[in-house]
């Protein structure tokens, strides 16, 4: 039978070791937020040549060597999603610890300085809830497993693979595809599936990943400015989700069809920054600023658990944990700023990185050294998905600008403007046929592909001997298409199409930001 056939394919994938994980779940990691000091966010990060900022040490490492008095600061703020559906698994307003960091001061010469920092920054904040909900259209979930059973990217007939299949595949085959009574002609069972009317989509991700930056940078004669940062990246990822499919009638009197779906990925990455401010014009403050990043070498675990039920019935769980790596872009910076007097800052910097090099990388396993009481581990590019990835996913530019206004030295208020286009395809599918392990483990079908981000900031500043007070607000926005799952296309006006509809969903968010600091 080829439901056996199937098992035992399910049974060889779980014996593998070597993981890599899957596009749309990797870009979730790869990509970061607008997150910093007040200041920072306030002037929607375009401080990147205008430097003196903690949060510079991530964005170009040469702005910390602007300072010329030892900084200690912290922030702390809010986080709230509108218009997001309640969430058992997580709030719509949550409290988020931002930032901490020091910088130490060493003048060298009386106009040139070696500066050295610390600074802890969350990157990237995972409190989302996304729902959605639409119609089927002779599309469903259940449809898409039955056609790529029968049409061989599951059971192998023909030259295709037996193993272009998921964990979910596994699920819908063993237990909600059907025996019909009927054999085919050779001899094979005639198997069937559920028509459904429409659908609902509810989950919840949270989690973030934590930043810890060490800086070393130098002023040279206070017109060259240089600066190096390595940091570490703290990885702590999870989500929680139910789809749901209204069924036709059926002989079996099943109304609903549900699949729940949990996420969890934990670990860590390192990367490298380096970055250079130049004032080109001695009598002038303008400043030109250069910053690259080498891509985040990351070591990571992931965990998920798949559980599809119908009426009040509930199938045995799917569950499976495996490691993996992934190499995110390299990242590169220009940015500008100027000062007029001691009244007005203006910065401006754009950032790029093409995420289609995303590298997701099979963990090979390792050997140890008894000579040097070491072990040692090794990766290789897992070729298939990042085919998959680069048909996916773009080159995305942040563009970033800032002005501050300070009308008496104590006060000082800013606004800031921050964009980027759009990382994924308009035409890219999370892809189930994929020969990878990415694709094996893979816990649920759906996907949305994001359009740009825009984010409008401002804020306000208040110093008072030796201790600062700022404020930073900013609300960002980006819409996307949410897709249950792929698209299953065998010809014009075949029945065995499965087409799927796209829903607009939105990410829209505010914060509430506040630092604390003090100059020594």
């Amino acid at each position: 039978m080829k439901v056996r056939y199937f098992l035992i394919a399910a049974a060889m994938m779980t014996g593998m070791t070597a993981m890599a994980q899957e596009t749309y779940e990797n870009a979730k990691i790869a990509t970061e937020d607008l997150n910093g000091t007040a200041r920072y966010v306030g002037m929607g990060g375009a401080l990147d040549a205008l430097g003196a900022d903690i949060s510079t040490m991530s964005s170009n490492p040469a702005g910390i060597g602007l300072f010329k008095h030892p900084v200690v600061s912290t922030s702390f703020g809010f986080v709230s999603q509108q218009d997001a559906e309640k969430s058992s698994f997580v709030d719509a307003t949550n409290v988020s610890f931002d930032q901490l960091g020091f910088v130490y001061v060493n003048q060298t010469r009386s106009n040139s300085f070696f500066n050295v920092g610390f600074n802890y920054h969350k990157s990237r904040n995972f409190d989302f809830i996304l729902s959605a909900a639409n119609q089927l259209e002779n599309a469903s979930q259940n449809k898409l497993t039955y056609e790529k059973g029968v049409n061989g990217f599951i059971f192998g007939d023909n030259d295709k693979t037996l193993f272009s299949c998921n964990q979910l595949d596994a699920i819908y085959v063993s237990y909600l595809l059907n025996y019909s009574g009927e054999i085919a002609e050779d001899g094979s069972p005639v198997y069937y599936y559920y028509p459904a009317t429409d659908f609902t989509f509810n989950r919840g991700h949270k989690g973030y990943i934590g930043e810890y930056d060490i800086n070393f940078s130098g002023n040279i004669h206070d017109r060259i400015f240089l600066g190096m940062t390595v940091g570490i990246h703290d990885v702590h990822y999870k989500h929680y989700g139910e789809y749901t499919e209204q069924l036709e009638g059926n002989a079996n009197g099943l109304s609903s069809v549900t699949v729940a779906d949990e996420r969890k990925i934990t670990g860590a990455g390192v990367d490298i920054k380096a970055g250079v401010i130049v004032r080109p014009i001695e009598t002038s403050p303008f400043r030109i600023g250069l910053s690259v990043s080498t891509p985040i070498w990351y070591d990571l675990k992931t965990t998920n658990f798949t559980q599809v039920g119908f009426k009040a019935n509930a199938i045995p769980p799917a569950m499976e944990s495996y490691k993996f790596r992934l190499n995110t872009p390299w990242k590169f910076g220009l940015s500008l700023g100027h000062t007029i007097g001691n009244m007005i800052a203006i910065g401006a910097g754009v950032d790029y990185a093409d995420y289609s090099y995303l590298d997701s990388r099979v963990d090979d396993g390792g050997y140890y050294d008894y000579y040097w009481d070491e072990y040692y581990s090794s990766s290789s590019s897992d070729k298939n998905m990042n085919e998959h990835t680069e048909r996916t996913l773009k080159g995305v530019a942040t563009v970033k600008l800032g002005v501050e206004v300070k009308p008496i030295p104590e006060l000082a208020f800013r606004l800031g403007y921050n964009t980027s286009t759009p990382m994924y395809d308009k035409e890219g599918q999370k892809d189930g046929t994929i020969q990878s392990n990415g694709s094996y483990y893979s816990s649920a079908t759906d996907f949305t592909n994001w359009k740009a981000t825009n984010r409008i900031t401002a804020g306000v500043g208040y110093t008072a001997g030796k201790m600062s007070f700022d404020l930073a607000y900013q609300y960002s926005s980006t819409s996307g298409k949410f897709y249950p799952f792929q698209s299953y296309y065998e010809g014009p006006n075949s029945s065995e199409n499965v087409l799927c509809n796209n829903s607009k969903v939105e990410n829209k968010r505010h914060q509430l930001l506040m630092t604390l600091g003090y100059h020594f």
